[in-house]
């Protein structure tokens, strides 16, 4: 099976941290960053399994940038 390089981010709000897949709309969260990043992998593999034609998105090198408005 060919496995994927998928990009995530990953930031605490509140007492929990969220992680989100920048290569598809899925995100989750644990208590922990690692939590977050398990719990993360295990939705991105639903969503695979659940999802006839899923958009994925090729992240290279993603930046972390400011923007205000």
């Amino acid at each position: 099976m060919r496995k994927n390089d998928f990009k995530a981010a990953v930031w605490k709000e509140g007492k929990y941290y969220v992680s989100q897949c920048l290569n598809v709309d899925v995100s989750s969260f644990g208590k922990t960053k690692i939590q977050a990043l398990e719990n993360l992998h295990d939705a991105v593999e639903l969503y695979f399994e659940d999802v006839k034609k899923p958009k994925y998105v090729r992240v290279e090198q993603p930046s972390v940038v400011s923007l205000k408005f």
